[in-house]
């Protein structure tokens, strides 16, 4: 699937887009960019007009250094669905992705029809040991290390005799390898190490989003997880089911973090049950007063 590229106010914003239909927008995670969703967007866009753009400094969108918060991740989708004509959608994220999705339904909730969070960043404090060593001062220069062509190039050679004689890495860590590569440049770090210590510090996770998932009540929220995610934790998920009043939790057993990758069919028929049976949620600044005085 190719991607597709428009400017706005002088940056360049990449996407992929397939199918017709209701909208869904789907977000990827840190360090990933919108090719994560491949193996679900054609079977999604039977039914509906995908869209995955690849974040800012992630795959190939501009890196605009600077700003690398939830906020202003949220700000450039809902830039990337004006220029695109899309008032509205489904808004799904995965990891990094789930907490920009649900900063966008707070920020521009008249643009959210659905939440859906597959093994979601923002739902606790707890994420895997080496993101909080991310954090740590200094870690940039470990970071430029490990990536260093020739550590890249070994790694693609090893995977290479592995295949060869018949292993095949699971979608997980062909997920995690793919990570992996796209910091070969110092501009993705650079992405990489802005976006990460926008939400996670040495403790964990430093954004939550504990105090709003109460408004998540008011928009059909799926939550989708990865029992295995060794990541970001299972538990995330059932609290959060418990927080959104009407959510629809649903378990992948024998997956982890990347739940769409590994049983993408079961993924596109979970995420097109969910839209087929729930009514779109529609704002108003009735609504909108109402739930914030929750």
């Amino acid at each position: 699937m190719e991607s597709t590229r428009i400017a706005i106010r002088g940056r360049e914003l990449v996407f992929r887009t397939a199918g017709t239909g209701p909208a869904v927008i789907l977000m990827h995670g840190m360090a990933s960019w919108s090719a994560t969703w491949d193996a679900v967007i054609p079977g999604l866009a039977e039914r509906f007009t995908v869209i995955a753009p690849d974040l800012p400094g992630h795959g190939e969108a501009t890196n605009p250094g600077g700003d690398y918060s939830l906020g202003a991740h949220a700000t450039y989708v809902r830039d990337v669905m004006i220029a695109l004509g899309i008032p509205r959608a489904t808004i799904a994220g995965h990891s990094l992705g789930g907490g920009v999705a649900m900063q966008l339904a707070y920020q521009f909730p008249e643009r959210c029809e659905r939440l859906v969070l597959v093994d979601s960043g923002g739902l606790g404090s707890e994420v895997a040991l080496y993101l909080r060593a991310l954090a740590l001062p200094g870690a940039e220069l470990v970071l430029s290390a490990g990536c260093s062509p020739r550590v890249l190039n070994a790694g693609r050679a090893i995977a290479g005799w592995l295949r060869q004689i018949g292993l095949q890495p699971t979608a997980s860590v062909a997920e995690v390898a793919r990570c992996y590569t796209s910091l070969a440049t110092p501009e993705a770090r650079a992405a990489l190490m802005g976006t990460l210590r926008s939400v996670i510090n040495t403790r964990g996770q430093r954004v939550g989003a504990a105090d709003r998932l109460h408004l998540a009540a008011h928009i059909p929220t799926l939550i989708v997880w990865g029992e295995r995610d060794m990541i970001i934790p299972v538990t995330h998920a059932h609290v959060a089911h418990e927080a959104i009043a009407g959510s629809k939790l649903v378990l992948f057993p024998t997956a982890g973090h990347f739940p769409h990758a590994e049983d993408p069919e079961r993924f596109v028929r979970e995420l097109g049950d969910f839209i087929g049976s729930t009514v779109p949620a529609v704002f108003t600044e009735e609504t909108l007063r109402a739930a914030l005085a929750l």
